[in-house]
Protein backbone atom coordinates (compact mmCIF):
# COMPACT_ATOMS: atom_id res chain seq x y z
CA UNK A 1 0.00 0.00 0.00
CA UNK A 2 2.46 2.55 0.75
CA UNK A 3 6.08 3.13 -0.74
CA UNK A 4 8.90 4.46 1.42
CA UNK A 5 11.75 3.48 -1.17
CA UNK A 6 14.15 6.07 -0.68
CA UNK A 7 12.90 8.02 2.65
CA UNK A 8 14.60 8.15 5.90
CA UNK A 9 12.28 7.66 9.02
CA UNK A 10 13.04 8.20 12.82
CA UNK A 11 11.05 6.41 15.30
CA UNK A 12 11.39 6.83 19.03
CA UNK A 13 10.11 4.19 21.16
CA UNK A 14 11.15 1.82 18.77
CA UNK A 15 12.16 -1.33 20.76
CA UNK A 16 8.88 -2.39 21.73
CA UNK A 17 4.94 -2.57 21.20
CA UNK A 18 3.40 0.47 18.86
CA UNK A 19 7.12 1.35 17.56
CA UNK A 20 8.50 -1.70 16.88
CA UNK A 21 6.03 -2.71 14.67
CA UNK A 22 6.14 0.91 12.81
CA UNK A 23 9.95 0.06 12.29
CA UNK A 24 9.36 -3.36 10.79
CA UNK A 25 6.11 -1.47 8.88
CA UNK A 26 8.38 1.45 7.21
CA UNK A 27 10.86 -1.40 6.69
CA UNK A 28 9.28 -3.64 4.54
CA UNK A 29 7.96 -0.26 2.25
CA UNK A 30 11.59 0.20 1.74
CA UNK A 31 12.44 2.64 4.12
CA UNK A 32 16.02 3.28 5.93
CA UNK A 33 15.57 3.94 9.20
CA UNK A 34 16.96 5.85 12.55
CA UNK A 35 15.44 3.96 15.75
CA UNK A 36 16.16 5.14 19.21
CA UNK A 37 14.76 3.78 22.59
CA UNK A 38 16.21 3.89 26.06
CA UNK A 39 16.39 -1.03 25.55
CA UNK A 40 19.90 -0.91 23.73
CA UNK A 41 19.92 -5.09 23.18
CA UNK A 42 16.04 -4.47 22.14
CA UNK A 43 17.44 -2.39 19.61
CA UNK A 44 19.99 -4.37 18.48
CA UNK A 45 17.68 -6.84 17.84
CA UNK A 46 15.31 -4.65 15.74
CA UNK A 47 18.23 -3.69 13.59
CA UNK A 48 18.87 -6.98 12.35
CA UNK A 49 14.75 -7.67 12.08
CA UNK A 50 15.08 -4.58 9.69
CA UNK A 51 18.23 -5.31 7.98
CA UNK A 52 17.14 -8.88 7.36
CA UNK A 53 14.69 -7.07 5.44
CA UNK A 54 16.40 -4.68 3.55
CA UNK A 55 16.28 -1.67 5.04
CA UNK A 56 19.83 0.51 6.52
CA UNK A 57 19.15 0.97 10.08
CA UNK A 58 20.98 3.11 12.35
CA UNK A 59 20.22 2.03 15.97
CA UNK A 60 20.93 4.63 18.47
CA UNK A 61 19.97 4.28 22.39
CA UNK A 62 18.81 7.37 24.19
CA UNK A 63 16.09 9.11 25.98
CA UNK A 64 13.93 11.54 24.71
CA UNK A 65 14.27 13.27 27.41
CA UNK A 66 17.27 14.25 27.73
CA UNK A 67 18.54 17.10 25.00
CA UNK A 68 21.70 15.69 24.66
CA UNK A 69 20.42 11.84 23.79
CA UNK A 70 18.13 13.94 21.50
CA UNK A 71 20.90 15.77 19.19
CA UNK A 72 23.49 12.45 19.61
CA UNK A 73 20.49 10.32 18.10
CA UNK A 74 20.17 12.83 15.52
CA UNK A 75 23.37 13.48 14.84
CA UNK A 76 24.50 10.16 14.34
CA UNK A 77 21.37 9.01 12.10
CA UNK A 78 21.98 12.00 9.89
CA UNK A 79 25.87 11.27 9.65
CA UNK A 80 24.88 7.48 8.26
CA UNK A 81 21.75 8.51 6.42
CA UNK A 82 22.29 12.53 5.23
CA UNK A 83 18.70 13.61 6.57
CA UNK A 84 15.34 13.04 7.51
CA UNK A 85 12.37 12.42 5.83
CA UNK A 86 10.25 11.50 8.45
CA UNK A 87 9.81 11.80 12.12
CA UNK A 88 7.46 9.28 13.95
CA UNK A 89 7.14 10.95 17.73
CA UNK A 90 6.14 7.99 19.36
CA UNK A 91 7.95 7.04 22.85
CA UNK A 92 6.11 7.23 25.59
CA UNK A 93 5.31 6.31 29.28
CA UNK A 94 2.07 5.64 31.15
CA UNK A 95 1.35 4.81 34.59
CA UNK A 96 -0.64 1.06 35.36
CA UNK A 97 -1.67 2.22 38.76
CA UNK A 98 -4.81 4.01 38.22
CA UNK A 99 -3.70 6.94 41.17
CA UNK A 100 -6.60 9.30 41.29
CA UNK A 101 -5.55 12.56 41.12
CA UNK A 102 -5.98 14.28 44.36
CA UNK A 103 -3.57 11.76 45.28
CA UNK A 104 -0.92 11.93 42.21
CA UNK A 105 2.74 12.56 43.08
CA UNK A 106 4.37 15.42 41.95
CA UNK A 107 7.60 12.82 40.52
CA UNK A 108 5.41 10.62 38.34
CA UNK A 109 3.72 13.39 36.73
CA UNK A 110 6.53 15.25 36.19
CA UNK A 111 8.34 11.94 34.43
CA UNK A 112 5.22 11.26 32.30
CA UNK A 113 5.50 14.69 31.26
CA UNK A 114 9.08 14.66 30.38
CA UNK A 115 8.57 11.59 28.09
CA UNK A 116 5.70 12.19 26.26
CA UNK A 117 5.35 15.55 25.94
CA UNK A 118 8.51 17.50 26.64
CA UNK A 119 10.86 14.88 24.83
CA UNK A 120 8.30 14.58 21.48
CA UNK A 121 8.88 18.73 21.42
CA UNK A 122 13.01 17.95 21.54
CA UNK A 123 12.50 15.75 18.98
CA UNK A 124 9.87 17.73 16.85
CA UNK A 125 11.84 21.32 17.09
CA UNK A 126 15.29 19.50 16.28
CA UNK A 127 14.33 17.49 13.25
CA UNK A 128 12.02 20.06 12.06
CA UNK A 129 14.32 22.75 11.70
CA UNK A 130 16.52 20.59 9.49
CA UNK A 131 13.40 19.99 7.23
CA UNK A 132 12.58 23.19 7.27
CA UNK A 133 16.01 23.74 6.13
CA UNK A 134 15.05 21.67 3.14
CA UNK A 135 11.70 22.52 2.97
CA UNK A 136 10.39 18.81 2.99
CA UNK A 137 9.47 16.39 5.63
CA UNK A 138 6.58 15.50 7.48
CA UNK A 139 6.17 14.52 11.49
CA UNK A 140 3.67 12.17 13.22
CA UNK A 141 2.99 12.61 16.66
CA UNK A 142 1.33 8.98 18.54
CA UNK A 143 -1.00 10.65 20.52
CA UNK A 144 -3.96 9.17 22.53
CA UNK A 145 -7.82 9.33 22.41
CA UNK A 146 -7.34 10.53 26.34
CA UNK A 147 -5.89 14.05 24.57
CA UNK A 148 -8.96 14.93 23.57
CA UNK A 149 -11.15 14.67 26.70
CA UNK A 150 -11.54 13.08 30.18
CA UNK A 151 -12.08 9.46 31.11
CA UNK A 152 -12.44 8.54 34.79
CA UNK A 153 -10.49 5.31 33.96
CA UNK A 154 -7.20 7.59 32.66
CA UNK A 155 -4.47 8.74 34.83
CA UNK A 156 -3.93 12.76 35.19
CA UNK A 157 -0.37 12.35 33.89
CA UNK A 158 -1.12 10.60 30.97
CA UNK A 159 -3.88 12.72 29.97
CA UNK A 160 -2.22 15.68 30.41
CA UNK A 161 1.15 14.82 28.64
CA UNK A 162 -1.18 13.72 25.41
CA UNK A 163 -3.22 16.86 25.41
CA UNK A 164 -0.18 18.91 25.59
CA UNK A 165 1.05 16.95 22.88
CA UNK A 166 -2.11 17.57 20.55
CA UNK A 167 -2.11 21.10 20.90
CA UNK A 168 1.81 20.88 20.38
CA UNK A 169 0.81 19.14 16.56
CA UNK A 170 -1.92 21.65 16.23
CA UNK A 171 0.41 24.80 16.67
CA UNK A 172 3.51 23.32 14.25
CA UNK A 173 0.80 22.12 11.98
CA UNK A 174 -0.18 25.31 11.43
CA UNK A 175 3.25 27.70 11.21
CA UNK A 176 5.24 24.91 9.44
CA UNK A 177 2.90 24.64 6.89
CA UNK A 178 3.98 26.97 4.24
CA UNK A 179 7.40 25.52 4.20
CA UNK A 180 7.04 22.11 3.55
CA UNK A 181 6.46 20.08 7.05
CA UNK A 182 3.86 18.53 7.53
CA UNK A 183 2.82 18.09 10.84
CA UNK A 184 0.15 15.49 12.25
CA UNK A 185 -0.99 13.03 15.19
CA UNK A 186 -2.52 9.55 15.23
CA UNK A 187 -4.11 9.18 18.74
CA UNK A 188 -4.95 5.28 19.07
CA UNK A 189 -7.78 4.10 21.15
CA UNK A 190 -7.21 0.60 23.41
CA UNK A 191 -4.96 -1.44 20.91
CA UNK A 192 -3.42 -4.82 21.43
CA UNK A 193 -0.01 -5.82 20.75
CA UNK A 194 1.22 -9.00 20.77
CA UNK A 195 3.18 -8.56 24.30
CA UNK A 196 -0.30 -7.45 25.47
CA UNK A 197 -2.17 -9.65 24.45
CA UNK A 198 -2.23 -12.48 26.76
CA UNK A 199 -2.75 -9.91 30.18
CA UNK A 200 -5.71 -8.33 28.36
CA UNK A 201 -7.59 -11.42 27.67
CA UNK A 202 -6.47 -13.54 30.67
CA UNK A 203 -8.29 -10.55 33.21
CA UNK A 204 -10.89 -9.88 30.74
CA UNK A 205 -9.95 -6.27 29.86
CA UNK A 206 -10.13 -7.00 26.12
CA UNK A 207 -14.39 -7.77 26.95
CA UNK A 208 -14.38 -4.71 29.18
CA UNK A 209 -12.57 -2.16 26.48
CA UNK A 210 -15.26 -4.06 23.94
CA UNK A 211 -18.15 -3.12 25.89
CA UNK A 212 -17.02 0.75 25.92
CA UNK A 213 -16.14 0.70 21.93
CA UNK A 214 -18.85 1.23 19.22
CA UNK A 215 -16.97 -1.31 17.14
CA UNK A 216 -17.48 -3.67 20.13
CA UNK A 217 -13.37 -4.64 19.65
CA UNK A 218 -9.96 -3.34 20.79
CA UNK A 219 -7.94 -2.39 17.89
CA UNK A 220 -5.04 -3.66 16.22
CA UNK A 221 -1.34 -2.79 16.09
CA UNK A 222 -1.98 -3.15 12.09
CA UNK A 223 -4.64 -1.14 11.94
CA UNK A 224 -2.43 1.97 13.84
CA UNK A 225 0.50 1.37 11.84
CA UNK A 226 -1.55 2.35 8.35
CA UNK A 227 -2.91 5.17 9.45
CA UNK A 228 0.48 6.87 10.84
CA UNK A 229 1.99 5.98 7.55
CA UNK A 230 -0.77 7.29 5.20
CA UNK A 231 0.28 10.52 7.52
CA UNK A 232 3.41 10.29 7.13
CA UNK A 233 3.30 9.66 3.33
CA UNK A 234 3.18 11.95 -0.07
CA UNK A 235 -0.80 10.65 0.04
CA UNK A 236 -1.50 13.02 2.97
CA UNK A 237 0.36 15.59 1.18
CA UNK A 238 -2.46 18.23 1.68
CA UNK A 239 -2.79 16.99 4.97
CA UNK A 240 -1.47 18.85 8.24
CA UNK A 241 -2.51 20.00 12.26
CA UNK A 242 -4.59 16.85 11.65
CA UNK A 243 -5.36 14.58 14.76
CA UNK A 244 -6.57 11.13 13.58
CA UNK A 245 -8.23 8.93 15.83
CA UNK A 246 -8.24 5.02 15.11
CA UNK A 247 -10.50 4.30 18.39
CA UNK A 248 -13.12 2.15 16.79
CA UNK A 249 -15.46 4.86 17.13
CA UNK A 250 -14.95 5.86 20.66
CA UNK A 251 -14.68 9.37 20.67
CA UNK A 252 -17.08 9.96 18.16
CA UNK A 253 -19.86 8.38 21.01
CA UNK A 254 -21.16 9.99 23.91
CA UNK A 255 -21.58 6.49 25.57
CA UNK A 256 -21.23 3.22 24.84
CA UNK A 257 -23.95 0.84 26.22
CA UNK A 258 -22.68 -2.27 28.18
CA UNK A 259 -25.86 -3.28 28.69
CA UNK A 260 -28.63 -3.61 26.03
CA UNK A 261 -30.88 -0.46 24.99
CA UNK A 262 -34.76 -1.38 25.66
CA UNK A 263 -35.65 1.04 22.76
CA UNK A 264 -33.67 -1.37 20.21
CA UNK A 265 -36.79 -3.53 20.54
CA UNK A 266 -39.91 -1.08 20.47
CA UNK A 267 -40.47 -1.26 16.85
CA UNK A 268 -41.10 -4.75 16.07
CA UNK A 269 -42.39 -4.18 12.71
CA UNK A 270 -39.10 -2.41 12.24
CA UNK A 271 -36.56 -4.89 14.05
CA UNK A 272 -32.62 -3.46 14.36
CA UNK A 273 -29.93 -5.59 12.36
CA UNK A 274 -28.73 -7.69 14.93
CA UNK A 275 -24.85 -7.61 16.30
CA UNK A 276 -22.76 -10.46 17.48
CA UNK A 277 -21.58 -8.01 20.70
CA UNK A 278 -22.75 -9.91 23.49
CA UNK A 279 -23.05 -7.65 26.23
CA UNK A 280 -20.98 -7.68 29.70
CA UNK A 281 -24.07 -7.40 31.94
CA UNK A 282 -27.52 -8.75 32.00
CA UNK A 283 -30.53 -6.21 31.54
CA UNK A 284 -31.50 -5.23 35.16
CA UNK A 285 -35.26 -5.58 36.55
CA UNK A 286 -36.10 -1.88 36.10
CA UNK A 287 -35.73 -2.50 32.36
CA UNK A 288 -39.36 -4.27 32.68
CA UNK A 289 -41.16 -0.66 33.06
CA UNK A 290 -39.55 -0.20 29.40
CA UNK A 291 -39.91 -3.28 27.80
CA UNK A 292 -43.36 -2.55 25.65
CA UNK A 293 -41.83 1.19 25.01
CA UNK A 294 -43.29 4.50 24.87
CA UNK A 295 -47.30 4.77 25.50
CA UNK A 296 -49.28 6.09 22.84
CA UNK A 297 -45.97 5.78 19.79
CA UNK A 298 -45.74 1.86 20.32
CA UNK A 299 -48.63 0.53 21.92
CA UNK A 300 -52.10 2.66 23.29
CA UNK A 301 -52.41 4.62 26.01
CA UNK A 302 -55.11 3.05 26.75
CA UNK A 303 -53.65 -0.36 26.83
CA UNK A 304 -51.63 1.37 29.43
CA UNK A 305 -54.31 2.62 31.75
CA UNK A 306 -56.26 -1.01 31.22
CA UNK A 307 -52.95 -2.62 32.83
CA UNK A 308 -52.68 -0.15 35.55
Amino acid sequence: MFDFSGKNVLITGASYGLGEQFAKDFAKAGANLIVTARGEEQLKELAKSCESIGSKVVAVPGDVSIEQDVNRVITEGIKELGHIDVLINNAGIADPRGVCPEQYDSETFNNILAVDLVGAFYYARECGRRMLERRSGSIVNICSIMASGGNENNVIGYTAAKGGLLNLTYQLGVEWADRGVRVNAVSPGFIVTEMTRPMLEAMGIDKWIASRTPMRRIGEVKEVTNAVMFLASDLASYITGVDLLVDGGTNASNGTFQIPPIHHEWNKDTPMVSSSYEPVQPRPDWYQALQEGIPGIHYPIESAKEDS
